[in-house]
């Protein structure tokens, strides 16, 4: 019987360690490459072919979800499981809309992880149901996708001028953007309009 291949990209050395000793004392389940960054998943997945990716949704360079897309769409026989150690509904409302196998909390136990990374491998959709019954009940985000485009550029730091050059728009429009975001969420300012998204899982 074939092992199913793994990748797994955590930034956190000692999780990203402990979680491949966890899979690898699995049975059937062999861990072909770990990466640190969300940047790199793509080029090393296309390197060894993994049945599985099992994502942090927080990563430096690009987060969890932005790889989990390029996946599906560059390689898409890779599924793709993500793992988060936050509860937050927005986030797991993107995990679907970006069409990833699976989704779990961090905490789950690790026989809970590993018959999800067997389960998707086998072409199953794994949802941790604690996340599913979050999201059912949480209210959807208010921002159009553009605007949720210029956000999150705004939480890297750019400045109006420089999501304008980013996104092609003019920078009046980009500040009619940021103000119609504030009014939406009803924040004090942008800084308190960027903490309300981030807190809903809407950006990274």
């Amino acid at each position: 019987m074939l092992s199913v291949r793994i990748l797994l990209a955590e930034d956190v050395h000692m999780i990203r360690g402990a979680l491949a000793a966890l899979l690898e004392l699995e049975p059937g389940l062999k861990v072909v490459a770990s990466v640190e960054r969300g940047d790199t998943i793509l080029e090393t997945a296309l390197d060894v072919r993994p049945d599985v990716a099992v994502l942090d949704v927080d990563l430096p360079g690009k987060d969890g979800l932005t790889a989990a897309a390029e996946l599906h769409e560059k390689l898409p026989s890779c599924g793709t499981l993500i793992l988060t150690n936050l509860n937050r509904p927005g986030i797991f409302r993107r995990a679907m809309a970006t069409r990833v196998s699976g989704f779990l909390l961090k905490d789950a136990p690790p026989d809970t992880l590993a018959q999800a990374v067997r389960s998707i491998a086998a072409g199953q959709r794994v949802i941790d149901p604690q996340l599913a019954l979050a999201a059912w009940n949480s209210p959807a985000c208010p921002l159009s996708p553009r605007e949720l485009q210029v956000l999150r550029h705004a939480a890297g730091g750019a400045a109006a001028a420089e999501i304008a050059g980013t996104l092609h728009l003019s920078p009046g429009t980009v500040r009619n953007y940021l103000t119609a975001i504030v009014t939406k969420f009803n924040a004090r300012n942008r800084v308190d309009a960027i903490r309300i998204a981030e807190e809903g899982g809407w950006i990274p």
